[in-house]
């Protein structure tokens, strides 16, 4: 089998592991087993137990984030773009609990270097909101109402709700992605709304 794959492998069943039983609880040898090869392979190719899960932080942090990004397609209106972005957060981390519970749950009460991937996780995220709230209210003609600082607050407020939810669901196999998606925008667009709406043109000046 090639290195590759067989790294895989482990970080498959590293990650299932972590997810389930948090950082401290793990065991090298559950892992091993889980994987199919034995104890000594998984140090030979990831040496400790704290590499092992950095390297699963790393990857489930580039999954998510991948998937987000894919999910929006430039040139989409901003309402559609924020819904499909936040449908495919929600469908990653449904679709794979054990590296969600890693990184929400684990890495961060892990310290770093682990806690250092999801801050940078949740960075891109934001910084990937705001760049959307920002255009969508300068495309609509409303940026002047809009500040930075603003659109970097209303950011961080949805990436947080998202990570709320994204428990509720995983905690709850009967809440699906659209419906996570639509107590979201139910709770947000509302308030994003005014800054993404064309300005009324000014009065005309009267003449004297």
């Amino acid at each position: 089998m090639p290195r590759a794959v067989r790294e895989r492998h482990m970080l498959d069943a590293a990650v299932r592991v972590f997810g389930r039983q948090g950082y401290r609880a793990a065991a090298m040898d559950d892992i091993a087993e889980l994987a199919g090869v034995p104890q000594p392979l998984v140090h030979l190719y990831l040496r400790s137990k704290e590499d092992l899960f950095v390297a699963c932080v790393r990857r489930e942090a580039g999954a998510l984030l991948a998937a987000v990004r894919g999910g929006v397609r430039a040139g989409d209106p901003a309402e559609r773009q924020l819904r499909d972005g936040l449908h495919a957060f929600f469908q990653h981390t449904v679709r794979h609990p054990e590296g969600w519970a890693v990184l929400h749950l684990h890495a961060r009460a892990q310290g770093e270097p682990s806690a250092a991937q999801v801050v940078a996780l949740r960075s891109e995220l934001v910084g990937l909101v705001t760049r959307l709230i920002v255009s969508a209210a300068r495309d609509a003609g409303g940026a002047s109402t809009l500040g930075r600082r603003e659109a970097v607050g209303l950011a961080q407020a949805l990436v947080g709700a998202a990570e709320s939810l994204a428990v509720w669901a995983g905690g709850d196999p009967s809440v699906t992605a659209r419906e996570a998606v639509s107590t979201l925008m139910g709770l947000t667009w509302p308030g994003l709304a005014p800054h993404l709406s064309p300005m009324p043109p000014s009065p005309p000046h009267p003449h004297p």
